[in-house]
This record gives structure tokens, sequence and C-alpha cells, in this order.
């Protein structure tokens, strides 16, 4: 680690303020712990890389490439230089060694995306560049990089393979069903890798306020003067713990189809993983590094995601959640705690919502947190939201 002003690899001086830099960094460093198990366990699969550049060919990957370089304007020196200096740097932050090729395309919807799997390309709407300031977009540029560094575009290959697959099955029995319960899998799993990309959007820009401004501007449009983020965080709050269990499935039923967090949940999974020990151990110099990846026990990677969703169940204030945690805890009256948070009734005796097993007294809120309002469909020009 070092506190060097930002240089690129020629030399230049990228920006004029200074920031930390993370030599070497393994990209578990800001990983999730869902998301980082998973890409554990598939780095260890011998042949992996054979496999899924085949697989890369199957799909409307290349035909996106050739797209963007032929409709699409490429950064460069010559060529939104503001873009490419904030490029290099998330680069020269991260120790990215290749810098990707990045794309501005025209479109109104603030969004961007980086897909490839050999050689990643990273695409950047003209409505996000008009939308975010500098510091904004710094994060930004930074989530894509995060997303090449972690080979992120493994879960775009899959998810589009499988979409595919599945609307040729849909005649076979149950052959549709079982691809989707895949797919729905996958998408929790792509959910988790959005958050490990604002990690890293973070690392890059270290402006936690900058990022969650970002995010309040890609729910709520270019209106700063009009939106507190304090407010949009208490947003979040409410969406977590509100509600009775009805809510709680509704819940459920409107993430399932999205690839990525709602934008609120990302803005406060952000900011607490912001003030964490971890953040801080990485800011000190004190973080895992890229060439120890080979040693990386998957055990240990699985076990660290199941103990982040018992935590999440334990901790959360939401009614279903909590649920969860009281059968868990061989909580009684479990008829009681049903009907109370189906109607969001309960009185306020032993058995109503902070009585029981005793776990739901004083919790703190476990929120998880990136936007995107499209599907990763793999067709035309408009994947979903990075």
């Amino acid at each position: 680690m070092t506190d060097d002003r930002n240089e690129a690899t020629d030399g230049e001086n990228v920006p004029s303020r200074q920031r930390t830099r993370f030599p070497g960094i393994s990209s578990r460093a800001y990983e999730h712990p869902a998301d980082r198990s998973a890409l554990v366990a598939l780095r260890k699969l011998s042949g992996f890389d054979t496999v899924f550049k085949a697989l890369s060919a199957l799909l409307p990957e290349r035909s996106l490439r050739l797209l963007f370089l032929s409709d699409s304007v490429r950064v460069g020196d010559a060529q939104f230089a503001h873009l490419h200096a904030m490029l290099r740097d998330a680069c020269y932050i991260l120790d990215l060694e290749k810098v990707p090729a990045m794309y501005v395309t025209q479109d109104p919807r603030p969004n961007a995306m980086c897909i490839g799997l050999d050689e990643p390309i990273i695409v950047v709407t003209t409505g996000l560049v008009e939308l975010l300031d500098e510091e904004e977009m710094r994060a930004v540029v930074g989530h894509e990089v995060g997303h090449a560094l972690s080979g992120h575009a493994v879960y775009r290959t899959i998810l589009l393979f499988l979409t595919s697959l599945a609307v040729k099955v849909a005649w076979i029995p149950l052959g549709n069903v079982a691809i989707m319960a895949i797919v729905t899998a996958l998408r929790e799993w792509f959910r988790k890798s959005e958050l490990s990309a604002d990690r890293a959007g973070l690392l890059v820009g270290q402006d936690t306020l900058a990022s969650m401004r970002g995010l309040m501007k890609i729910a709520g449009g270019n209106h700063l003067h009009e939106m507190n983020v304090d407010a949009f965080l208490e947003q979040a709050k409410e969406y977590e713990e509100g509600g009775d269990l009805r809510d709680s499935v509704l819940k459920i039923l409107n993430v399932l189809p999205r690839t990525h967090p709602f934008t609120t949940v990302r803005a406060a999974e952000l900011k607490k993983w912001s003030e964490s020990r971890d953040y801080q151990r990485i800011m000190d110099g004190h973080y895992p590094r890229r060439d120890e990846d080979k040693d990386t026990s998957v055990t240990d990677s699985f076990r660290d995601s199941a103990t982040h969703y018992a935590d999440t169940v334990r901790n959360s204030k939401d009614p279903l959640m909590k649920l969860v945690g009281d059968i868990a805890g061989g909580a009684g009256d479990l008829g009681g705690k049903l009907r109370d948070r189906f109607t969001g009734g309960g009185n306020s005796g032993g058995n109503g919502k902070g009585g029981g097993s005793g776990r739901d007294g004083g919790s703190s809120t476990a929120t998880e947190r990136d936007a995107g309002t499209d599907d990763d469909g793999g067709s035309g020009k408009r994947p979903a939201r990075d």
C-alpha cells in the first residue's frame, strides 16, 4: 500500500488529490462473503476457464463488442479524456495491470456495465455521464473495474446461457422449472457481486458521500438539492424493518427477478461496510494479495458465506427473518407469531414482536445493497445496469 499522488502507468498524474493505492490487492479483499465463496470455488475448478471461454462463443458477447465499437464512442486521450483519466486511475489504485477498453453509448438511462471474459470492456451511457459529478463518476468507474478484477463476467455468461436454454427447453416437463431454479440462485449470486463492486468503487473513490450521492441520483435523478443522504438511508432502514410478514413475502417476490439489489439497500450496505473494521484494515494496508489466491480455502470461504447469512437472519429486523430466527431458536407460541405478523398485530406482552426467545430485542439492522432495473436478457445493446 502506498499513499502516493496517483499516477498513470506512463507517469501522468491523475487525479490531483492524494488517495491510497493497493498494490497486488486480491478481489477477495472487497468481495461480499456470498460472492467470494462462489468465486473461490469456481477458480478451483480444473478447466473452468476453457469451458467458459468456449461457452462465451455461443453468446452475443462478440456481437455486443462489435456493436459498441461501431456505434459508440471509445474513451481515450482524444475522446472523453476525463473518463479515460478516471479509468486509468482506477486501474492504478486496484493494481489492474491491463486497462480495459471503455465506451460511451447514447442512452438517456443512467447505466454502466462490464462485459467480456478474456478482455473485459466497460460501457457507460450518456445518461450516467450527464447525471454524475466527477467524484460520483469515479466511484462508478471503480465499480466496473472491480467487476473486471473479480471476473464477474462469468455471472453474466452463465445467466445468458441458462436464460436462453430455459426458453429452448420450455416444452420439456419440469425442464424449464429446473433451469429457472438455477437462474434464480445465480441472480442471488449476481446481486451479491454488485455489492462487491460497490465496495471496489469506494476503494477507488475513497469518498463515501460521493458513492452515496451517486446511488441516490440513480434512484431519484439530477435533483441533488431536493435530496438528502441521511433521509435516503432512512428509507433503506424503513424498507428493512417495516411492514408485516406479507410485506416480507412481497419483498422476496419483488427482488427475485432482479440481477441487482435495490438502490437504497445498496447505499445502506455500502455505508455499513465503510464503517467496518474490514474496510479500515484495507485502508491501512492489511488485505489479501492476488498471489495468495491459489492457496485460498474453499471450505473457509463457504463457512464465511454461511456465517454471513446466519448473522443476517439473526440480526435482521425484517418480520420474516425474525420469524426464521424464532423458529431456529425454538420460540414458543409459533402459531400466535404467525398470526400476528401476517396481520401486522401483536400484543405488548411476552409473545409480542420483541418477546419469545429474546433474540429480537436490540438487534442491529442487516441490510443488503446495489441498483439496476433490468434483467440480463442478453440481446441487443441494453444489458442490465451495473
